[in-house]
C-alpha cells in the first residue's frame, strides 16, 4: 500500500469504500490504517478519531447525494420532481449503504456548521415542496414525512424485510403516487396552531 500522500479526503474516501463494502460500524481506525499499512497513531494527524471519521463519511455521502438529487430535479416540479427526487435517493441508499448509514447519524450543531451539502439538501427539499403551493411551518412538517416514508422503505429494503412477493419497485412507486395525492391535498392547519 502507498503511505505517501495521506491527508483526510483520502482518508474518509477510503472509510466510506469500507463502509459499503463491511457497513459503518464495521470501519475503524485500526482497519483503516492496516488498509494504509500504517500505524494507528499516524492517522490522527488527519482525523480527531473515530467519530470525526464518520462523521466526515457521512458528510460525503451528504454532499454525493445531494448532488445526485439536484441532477434529477432539475427543470422538473411537482409529481415528475418528487418521483426524481425520491429515485435519486433510494437509488444512492442501495448502491453505497453503508455511507447511507453513516448520513443517517445523529450530529452535533458544531459537527455539521458550514456543511454545504446539508444546507444544499434543505434547499432542495423545500424547492420541491414549495411547488405544491407548501409554506413553513407546512414545509418542515411534509419535508419530515418524506424523510421518514423515504428513510423507512429504504432502511426496510436494505435489511431485507420485504419478502412478499410484489416487486419492490412496484411498491415504491404506488407509495410515491400515494405522497404525490398527499402533498396535493395538504390539509390546512387548525385555527391556532403554533407554527
Amino acid at each position: 500500500m502507498v503511505r505517501a500522500g495521506l491527508n483526510a479526503a483520502r482518508l474518509t474516501e477510503a472509510a466510506a469504500e469500507m463502509a459499503d463494502a463491511d457497513g459503518i460500524e464495521k470501519v475503524s481506525l485500526s482497519a483503516l490504517a492496516r488498509r494504509f499499512g500504517v500505524k494507528d497513531a499516524s492517522l490522527y494527524s488527519h482525523v480527531r478519531g473515530l467519530r470525526d471519521l464518520r462523521v466526515r463519511v457521512a458528510l460525503l455521502a451528504g454532499e454525493e447525494v445531494t448532488a445526485r438529487i439536484a441532477v434529477a430535479v432539475a427543470g422538473r416540479s411537482g409529481k415528475d420532481a418528487l418521483v426524481a427526487f425520491a429515485d435519486a435517493y433510494r437509488e444512492y441508499a442501495l448502491e453505497h449503504p453503508g455511507r447511507y448509514a453513516a448520513s443517517q447519524m445523529r450530529f452535533n450543531p458544531e459537527e455539521v456548521a458550514g456543511s454545504a451539502g446539508l444546507l444544499r439538501s434543505v434547499e432542495l427539499t423545500y424547492g420541491m415542496l414549495r411547488g405544491y403551493g407548501l409554506e413553513d411551518p407546512d414545509l418542515t412538517d411534509a419535508a419530515r414525512l418524506l424523510r421518514s416514508t423515504f428513510h423507512g422503505y429504504v432502511h426496510l429494503e436494505l435489511s431485507g424485510a420485504f419478502g412478499h412477493a410484489r416487486e419492490v419497485r412496484a411498491s415504491w412507486a404506488r407509495g410515491l403516487d400515494a405522497l404525490h395525492v398527499a402533498l396535493e391535498n395538504w390539509p390546512p392547519r387548525n385555527e391556532g396552531e403554533s407554527r
